[in-house]
């Protein structure tokens, strides 16, 4: 069952970035198991693959202006 979608409305731009690095570290680990056979469920990969991109997405709106994300004017 796929998980709930991530929020961005309370999150500042220095979280989204770190919950960026913490996606990018996830993947890796995910797809290195996957490889291995060692991974229960390979939609993992998916939902944090596309978690992955809501937060490179908000990031890139909130730089253009179409979206605010709370703490102010950080870019």
């Amino acid at each position: 069952m796929p998980r709930d979608k991530m929020t961005f409305d309370d999150m500042t731009v220095g979280e989204v970035e770190t919950k960026v690095d913490e996606l990018k570290a996830e993947l890796f680990n995910l797809r290195f198991r996957n490889a291995m056979r060692q991974l229960n469920d390979p939609l993992t990969i998916r939902y944090t693959r596309r978690d992955l991109a809501r937060c490179m997405s908000a990031l890139s709106e909130h730089r253009k202006g179409t979206r605010k994300l709370a703490g102010g004017d950080d870019v």
